[in-house]
């Protein structure tokens, strides 16, 4: 995103060619009120429509976002430039979140009944009211669709906040959910400026508010809803461990090393960052997945056969640069890529570092872009402890051909999810989140749902 000489306006600019495609106006105060004023009234009116019409909205908006993944796919390409492939994926993936919360969420706002010594006990599950969302722009569509699809059908309303590189697709989703038959008011479109996030958070008509970005934005965020008793949910940063046992199958190791590092360019808080692997396998390792990473086709995101297109920003691929020349400085061994290619857009090519220590800037911070690096480690409790000497806590993965010991080592991890042979993914049917500085509280299934309900307590004497 770069910001105009006028403080009101941001543009939008296509990553691939370095062109500004759009300029969106903020709002002002009088359209934050009109949005907050109108996102509060529709509250009455939505909850009292009971899940099961509102299950029956979701459905349609899943079925208009399978109609218009064509046009969501390309805006998604254009403002953030994952190849097109990617994006098509994320549209449906989003579609499929509203089918299955339509079709599993109104069982899980049942009231629960508990058995005390009254004639009646139960814990009901209520809206909390407007829900303010605060997302990036890595995946425009998905990230919001994971959070409102659930939040919109426990009862709440809901008010996006989007970035500012990607408002086309936030007033595409707009549009397509108005069209699917949500009344005024349930989901707006927000393109406030971020000075004006902390009176949003404080106005009483704001209920919750849930973040997905960095350990900063999300630490800001929290301390303003913290001040006004706000319920919030924080999906923040990670440096997701890649753990590569000595037992491991290499081939699938290095295949899913490169979809869980290089997709959608790197630029994902869930990715692979840190390379993890036993010393006795670490060098056929590095030297495989060397080899795939320099394999893979760079280019025009728009063109069939992309499989990796260029960062969102000129400034994130900047910041990448200096993690990875200072990790160099300190000893890190460039074994693929390092360099941004000439022309247009903001490409870098895919890097991988091998020899990494744990102090290095690219094991230490995160890193989110096409880079990844390799960390040798003595033996699996070694490689376990690395895992966790991280601020962040997201999520992990680990290959080893001994299920059971995965298992137990699972449990050792601190992060939020683990993966087993396989490549971290947000699913509509698991919650998602993380701990430390990678946030509290879950999105996606029933606990993500009940994130942004009031568990009222009923007792009937």
């Amino acid at each position: 995103m770069q910001m105009s000489t006028e403080e009101h306006v941001a543009t939008s600019v296509n990553p691939a060619t370095g062109e500004q495609t759009a300029a969106w106006p903020y709002a002002d105060a009088a359209g934050i009120d009109a949005t907050l004023g109108a996102a509060h009234r529709a509250g009455a009116a939505w909850r009292k429509l009971g899940p099961a019409r509102r299950a029956q909205l979701l459905r349609a908006a899943a079925t208009g976002l399978r109609a218009n993944r064509e046009q969501l796919a390309r805006t998604i390409t254009l403002e953030m430039g994952k190849p097109l492939a990617e994006a098509e994926a994320e549209v449906e993936k989003s579609a499929w979140n509203c089918d299955y919360v339509a079709e599993h969420g109104p069982a899980w706002l049942v009231d629960e009944p508990v058995a005390t010594q009254a004639a009646a006990s139960y814990v009901a599950h209520l809206p909390l009211g407007v829900v303010l969302s605060i997302l990036p722009w890595n995946f425009p569509v998905w990230q919001v669709f994971r959070c409102a699809a659930a939040a919109l059908l426990a009862g709440n309303t809901f008010i996006l906040k989007h970035a500012p590189n990607v408002q086309g697709c936030a007033r595409l989703i707009a549009g397509l959910l108005q069209a699917a038959g949500l009344p005024p008011g349930v989901f707006t479109n927000l393109h406030a400026p971020i000075p004006a996030i902390g009176g949003i958070i404080a106005d009483a008509r704001v209920a919750a508010v849930t973040v997905t970005g960095s350990p900063r934005a999300g630490a800001a965020v929290a301390a303003q809803a913290g001040a006004a008793c706000k319920k919030s949910v924080l999906e923040l940063g990670g440096s997701d461990a890649f753990i590569v046992l000595a037992d491991a199958d290499l081939d699938a190791a290095v295949a899913a090393g490169m979809r869980a590092r290089f997709a959608n360019c790197g630029q994902v808080c869930l990715a692979a960052k840190r390379f993890i692997v036993e010393e006795t396998v670490a060098g056929e390792f590095t030297t495989r997945f060397a080899a795939a990473a320099a394999a893979l086709r760079r280019g025009d995101p728009l063109q069939p056969g992309t499989q990796l297109g260029p960062m969102a920003r000129a400034d994130l691929r900047e910041q990448l640069e200096a993690q990875v020349h200072a990790s160099l400085r300190a000893g890190a061994r460039l074994a693929t890529g390092g360099h941004r290619p000439a022309g247009a857009g903001w490409y870098y090519e895919p890097t991988v570092l091998a020899d990494v220590t744990p102090a290095m800037p690219v094991a230490a911070q995160e890193t989110f872009g096409p880079v990844a690096a390799i960390l040798p480690a003595r033996d699996a409790d070694a490689a376990i402890a690395m895992a966790n000497d991280s601020p962040y806590g997201l999520s992990a993965m680990l290959w080893t051909r001994d299920a059971g010991r995965a298992r137990l080592l699972a449990a050792e991890l601190e992060v939020g999810g683990v993966f087993i042979n396989s490549v971290t993914a947000s699913d509509p049917r698991l919650p998602v989140g993380g701990v430390k500085l990678s946030g509290y509280g879950r999105e996606l299934g029933r606990a993500g749902m009940l994130e942004l309900c009031n568990a009222q307590t009923v007792w009937v004497a």
